[in-house]
């Protein structure tokens, strides 16, 4: 198995085989939250005219996102996993929208298959990926918006690739490095108050959910489903 390590727009762009397309901060930690709460599927948007189109058109029941790291108007929630980990989601069709994660995915068009990674479902990734055992997986760290590198992806992707290998990598110890890094400094800070201090402490969980999140085309549509392992 040949394992590539790219990063930000341009990497979901050139991803090609298996794609990981990771947001741990924090598209990717919000859809597991919201599995984990009995979501049926989401539909990923690059859009957020998109998202309100789907919801117009009944196929989304809910609306989850952000630009800019701040809910869109109209949307019923930000891109929080604090927020869906209170939230009454069973059975609904979600719609998301951020401006990394769902934008990587969208632009990895010349993946033969995707999966929507984050640090709480790193395992159960790379297990369901080992199972297929695919020649070739690329990794894609998205960062901040897609244009810039940071801490909890690379990281993630780090240990992604590490699991691919067969080797355990210590959980604990990429747990504290992703607290050090720029990135998990404003959760919590009052002067980003849309960044709550619980989607922290949730994104850094690592493995603590025990499916993956393939994502399909399914009639025109980026779905996302949990896969158990």
């Amino acid at each position: 198995m040949e394992i590539r390590i790219d990063s930000l727009l341009e990497g979901a762009e050139r991803a090609e085989g298996t794609a990981v397309i990771i947001d741990a901060y924090r598209a990717f930690t919000t859809a597991a939250i919201a599995f984990s709460r009995g979501v049926r599927k989401i539909v990923l948007v690059a859009e957020v005219d998109e998202a309100r189109d789907l919801l117009r058109r009944g196929l989304a029941d809910v609306s989850v996102g952000e630009v800019d790291g701040i809910m869109p108007e109209g949307f019923d929630f930000g891109n929080s996993p604090f927020e869906l980990s209170r939230a009454n989601l069973e059975g609904k069709v979600l719609v998301q929208r951020t401006s990394a994660g769902t934008v990587g995915v969208s632009a990895a068009t010349n993946a033969e298959r995707i999966f929507a990674g984050s640090l709480v479902t790193a395992n159960a990734t790379a297990q369901v990926i080992l199972q297929s055992a695919p020649d070739l997986v690329t990794i894609v760290a998205m960062g901040d918006g897609g244009r810039t590198r940071t801490d909890e992806d690379e990281l993630c992707a780090l240990y992604i690739r590490n699991l691919l290998q067969g080797r355990a990598p210590d959980r604990d110890a990429v747990r504290s490095l992703v607290l050090a890094g720029e990135q998990s400094q404003k959760y919590g800070d009052p002067r980003f108050p849309h960044f709550h201090a619980g989607d922290r402490e949730i994104a850094v969980q690592v493995d603590s959910f025990s499916f993956a999140i393939p994502v399909r085309r399914e009639n025109g549509l980026l779905v996302a489903r949990s896969e158990a392992v």
